[in-house]
């Protein structure tokens, strides 16, 4: 079975060989080596300066998006969130329940967000903006100099989750301001799901991660960072995982960032052509390299079905009132224009199927 899906992805060969492996125990000389190896070229890959620092969690995206909030604001703070789609909702449900005052803008399905939809809020006392980068339900790309130019000018903190944009996207951390940088193991390192990351810019270490005490054992930063010094982690750790981590950001620090995205946009761009080419339509706002969402009213969901029981590939539905109106197609992973050539073979014979 091949999967097209936005995480898991479909992982390289030289992933699947790590995880064949004995998993080590970790407290060792050894193991905090790797790691600290490890954060060094993850830091110069997504462009974090040397004094930003990395939360290693074994969780899920949503739980380092929540323990980012707990950890750098307060009841006392006044939030502006980019709110497109589900994950950014999402970021409003966790504001929503640790009682921190927010305002969403809400982004219409086929805009982009512009300059001006943000230019209204300034002056308004924000003291931090809040986004889903690529809005990954339905593959919208935000554009990172505007959100970061409003940060600078209202002294705002900027929070990134790029959990579906990282190594994917354009993202550089200290040239746009990111103050905190969350991402995921299942995405575009298309290593086993289990693990998230947040790198904290000095800024907000010094004027915020230090200061406040989050209700929460697990998720409190100042742990993790004390930790990390010897570089290990207060609590058990997704091993396999790290090791997984170790071995691909080897890889990608090896290729350059750069060539790694070319050649997703590459992808990308193939598909997508290939994709309108064959009568397939895609929506017009701008779209992350890292996930393709095709535009199939009626019948996404059976064509999701079809898709994996009968041809066995998987792309990924959506659920509410995009059920039946999109089916996404990741660009992450170990994926070529060969696969994306099969996938529209089979995408064809399933509408011929279901449209007659």
């Amino acid at each position: 079975m091949k999967i097209f899906t936005v995480g898991p992805v479909e992982m390289f060969h030289e992933t699947l060989d790590v995880r064949s492996r004995q998993i080590p125990y970790f407290r060792t000389e050894e193991f905090s080596k790797m790691m600290l190896d490890t954060d060094d070229k993850l830091k110069k890959i997504l462009g974090a300066r040397d004094d930003a620092k990395t939360i290693y969690l074994t969780a899920s995206g949503t739980a380092a998006m929540e323990a980012t909030v707990i950890n750098c604001f307060t009841e006392e703070d006044k939030l502006l969130i980019i709110n497109g789609g589900t994950f950014g909702q999402r970021f409003c449900q966790i504001c929503n329940i640790h009682n921190i005052s927010y305002t969403d803008i809400k982004v219409p399905f086929e805009d982009n967000l512009t300059a001006d939809m943000l230019s209204e809020y300034d002056n308004k006392g924000y003291t931090g903006l809040l986004v889903n980068l690529d809005e990954t339900s339905i593959g919208k790309l935000y554009d990172l100099n505007i959100m970061s130019d409003f940060c600078k000018r209202n002294n705002a903190y900027f929070i990134v989750d790029a959990i579906g944009a990282a190594f994917m996207d354009e993202i550089y951390a200290d040239k746009y301001g990111i103050d905190a940088l969350i991402f995921s193991s299942q995405k575009a390192l298309a290593l086993a799901p289990g693990m998230s990351f947040v790198i904290l810019s000095a800024k907000i270490l010094e004027e915020r991660v230090y200061n406040i005490e989050p209700k929460t054992m697990y998720f409190d930063f100042k742990d993790y960072l004390k930790n990390f010094e010897r570089g290990q982690t207060p609590f058990t750790p997704a091993v396999g995982v790290c090791m997984e981590l170790s071995d691909m950001v080897n890889r990608y620090y090896k290729k350059g960032i750069d060539t790694v995205i070319k050649e997703k946009e590459e992808n990308a761009i193939y598909f997508r052509k290939a994709l309108s080419e064959n009568g397939f339509n895609v929506p017009g706002y701008t779209l992350s390299n890292a996930v393709t969402p095709i535009l199939i009213d009626g019948y996404a969901y059976d064509l999701y079905l079809l898709l994996k029981n009968e041809f066995d590939m998987v792309v990924t539905p959506n659920g509410g009132e995009l059920k039946d109106r999109i089916v996404r197609v990741g660009n992450m992973g170990n994926l070529n224009v060969d696969d994306y050539d099969k996938l529209i073979e089979n995408m064809l014979m399933a509408k011929k199927r279901l449209c007659n």
